[in-house]
């Protein structure tokens, strides 16, 4: 750019050289036809060529340095040079209904789902996913959530309904009739205890006690004491073992009117649990003494390091990226591309976001320009508008001898006819 703004300044000094040569050689020879017409271009071409260079160089400097009026034309007025510039790009070129029309015509979502889609399987964003995966997780602070989450707990615990609790687990018994199984499992768990020796025996010494502590006077007292006398603790205990075995095996029996008996009242008791006020309250104070008294903090940290260990160590896979972040954006995207309305809102909504933007710093655009422009010295500034205009401007010059030297020629023609 510079080497061709040089060829054109040195074509605009030769051409003015050349008119200036060409008048001086044809002096001598004025008084010849030819030489009177060569002249007469020559005179008209170096008046033309001066004329453009001065005209030319007043709108940057002043001519030859001297400080003629009304040259000098950019530098004097550079302030209303960056005003009407700064009012053109704001106001004609750059308005905010032009740049919200352009962003209007973009599709923007659309280029962000290719950019991502496109850049996901890239290896760079692969490992920054990874990356910033691993220090999300390494930067939890195990220590601080603890607390936080064990008071969770508790608020969630002490505000529980016990009695709800207890009315729904109920319900959830007599309708799954676990009352039954629970009573069976009882009378099982009685049976093959009673059928063991050691409870046998167990057995008798407690009847034998029972029967040698029973208190009586007369002629009962005289019978129990006979009785007493006649009976040992293993032929007692053959008796207990002996009825509860068989009760044991009648209760189980779903005809036994005793099982109906105890199982109704079982069932009673459970559906009538929220009407015992007392023993809700009870219940509810029990619960929340002893969530009160809890202390999860280091179970709580036990499980969150352990799900911190485990988190990291599956982000340190290969795989990761591939088979767990990249399915879930591209089913993201895809299920917004399927949603023509959800498509249309985030449009518009990144439209509007885009427009309020633009609202706001639109004014900017001349601020940037502006600090820009004041960055650069004056000369700077002449020298930069020079090399980008400078071609034109220089063939300006050359246009305006060569011109001149035509014209020159038709007047001196003109003179000749005319005289």
């Amino acid at each position: 750019m510079e080497k061709r703004d040089k060829r054109s300044r040195h074509l605009a000094a030769i051409s003015l050289a050349i008119m200036g040569v060409g008048f001086l050689a044809m002096i001598p020879f004025q008084d010849s036809l030819i030489g009177k017409l060569l002249m007469g271009g020559f005179e008209a071409g170096l008046v033309g060529g001066l004329a453009d260079w001065f005209a030319v160089t007043a709108l940057f400097r002043h001519p030859m340095g001297i400080p003629i009026p009304h040259t000098a034309l950019l530098p004097k007025n550079r302030d209303k040079v960056t005003r009407a510039l700064i009012n053109m790009l704001e106001n004609d070129w750059l308005t905010k209904e032009s740049i919200m029309e352009k962003f209007k015509q973009i599709h923007i979502l659309d280029k962000i789902f290719e950019t991502v889609e496109k850049e996901l399987h890239s290896e760079s964003v692969k490992n920054s996913i990874q990356a910033f995966s691993l220090d999300v997780v390494k930067k939890i602070d195990v220590e601080r959530f603890a607390p936080t989450i064990e008071q969770e707990i508790k608020g969630f615990l002490l505000s529980a309904d016990a009695s709800a609790f207890l009315q729904k687990a109920s319900s959830h018994i007599l309708s799954k009739e676990y009352d039954s199984a629970a009573f069976d499992y009882v009378l099982q768990e009685t049976e093959k205890w009673a059928s063991q020796p050691e409870a046998k025996m167990v057995l008798g010494k407690l009847g034998k006690q029972a029967i040698d502590t029973t208190e009586a006077d007369g002629l009962l007292k005289f019978a129990i004491q006979s009785f007493s006398n006649m009976i040992t603790e293993e032929k007692v205990g053959n008796i207990l073992q002996s009825f509860i075995l068989k009760r044991m095996k009648n209760l189980q029996q779903d005809d036994n009117r005793y099982r109906h008996m105890i199982l109704d009242k079982i069932r009673k008791e459970l559906g009538n649990l929220n009407d015992r006020e007392a023993l809700m309250a009870e219940i509810q104070t029990w619960k929340n003494k002893m969530v009160e008294e809890m202390d999860l903090t280091r179970q709580i940290k036990d499980v969150l390091s352990k799900a911190k260990d485990r988190g990291i160590a599956f982000i340190e896979k290969d795989s990761f990226v591939d088979d767990t972040v990249t399915p879930v954006v591209k089913k993201f995207i895809e299920e917004i591309k399927a949603d023509n309305e959800k498509v249309t809102a985030i449009e518009s909504w990144i439209h509007a976001k885009i427009a309020g933007l633009i609202e706001r710093n639109h004014s900017k655009i001349g601020k940037l320009v502006r600090e820009n422009l004041d960055k650069l010295d004056t000369e700077t500034l002449i020298d930069m508008m020079e090399n980008n205009v400078g071609k034109d401007l220089q063939w300006i010059r050359v246009n305006g001898a060569v011109c001149g030297f035509l014209i020159g020629i038709g007047l001196t023609i003109f003179k000749l006819l005319v005289m």
